[in-house]
């Protein structure tokens, strides 16, 4: 009898950590989102989307996971099969590679911050060079484009390594029996690499794409550094209902489309990234 209920009890206390800290916060925010006055409603959804940045701030965000996310996939890749054929100095470069890893949102976007701004040094390796006659204001209200590269920038630069650990993991657990079967019957490295290493990566990649994807979604602090309110992002509106405009419903509705759209993103990467069972035992 207590041999049949051993997995239950190890299982206990992340389902009570999941209970406690993602389930009852979740059904707090959904009660907000969804209730006005002990009664189910609609409205605080229409405040949202009839505000005039909600338009700009979804189609910002969007925009930034679509450009963000698959930079950081082939740079992942890249810097994966570059650590993983290493002989020598395989783990430094691990490091290196990792080290934004140890660096939060917020100090990322003040580090390109002191890049971009007026008398960063982007402006002063400029001029050293006579490329520009003066400071240049790179981020002002007017150069959104630069101020969606900053961030672009700043992203890649900070969060690639996460998809770069969970890949070179997935790596190491490719069998080289595969590799060198294929390299035997004549196949290139790109060949070994599209049609052995990929498929195998598979889960990897799964696993990769949507923590980064949901990430990508939830970027607020960098665009707080770099843009302000230059670049509505849908997190950053969250931020400015619920603690600017003190309207806790319409914070909860920004998040529930947040969770929304994660979820539909994360059933489209498992849906075309789909590892069939026998893979996965």
């Amino acid at each position: 009898m207590g041999s049949t209920r051993l997995p239950y009890l190890l299982l206990l206390p992340s389902v009570l950590f999941l209970g406690v800290f993602f389930l009852y916060p979740f059904l707090l925010v959904a009660w907000e989102a969804f209730n006005r006055d002990g009664s189910p409603t609609l409205a605080h959804f229409h405040t949202m989307a009839s505000h005039w940045k909600f338009g700009t701030a979804l189609t910002n965000t969007l925009l930034l996971a679509a450009v963000v996310v698959p930079i950081q996939l082939g740079l992942a890749l890249a810097m994966a099969v570059l650590v993983t054929r290493m002989t020598r100095g395989r783990d430094m470069a691990l490091y290196v590679f990792t080290i934004p890893l140890g660096i939060s949102d917020l100090a990322a976007g003040i580090i390109w911050l002191a890049i971009f701004e007026q008398t960063g040094f982007l402006n002063s390796m400029l001029q050293a060079v006579g490329a520009v006659d003066g400071p240049r204001i790179w981020l002002g209200y007017q150069d959104k484009a630069t101020i969606f590269l900053a961030v672009v920038l700043a992203e890649v630069w900070r969060a690639t390594a996460i998809m770069l650990v969970i890949l070179v993991a997935g790596m190491g657990l490719i069998p080289k029996e595969y590799k060198e079967a294929a390299e035997v019957f004549g196949a290139s490295p790109w060949q070994r690499f599209t049609r052995v290493t990929l498929p195998l990566l598979r889960p990897s990649l799964q696993t990769a794409l949507i923590l980064r994807t949901i990430l990508a979604l939830e970027v607020f602090a960098v665009v707080s550094a770099l843009g302000g309110t230059n670049l509505p992002v849908l997190m950053g509106e969250t931020y400015v209902w619920q603690f600017d405009l003190q309207d806790r419903h319409v914070a909860a509705a920004y998040a529930m489309v947040i969770l929304g759209i994660s979820i539909a993103f994360t059933l489209i990467i498992l849906r075309v990234l789909h590892v069939p069972k026998e893979a996965r035992t």
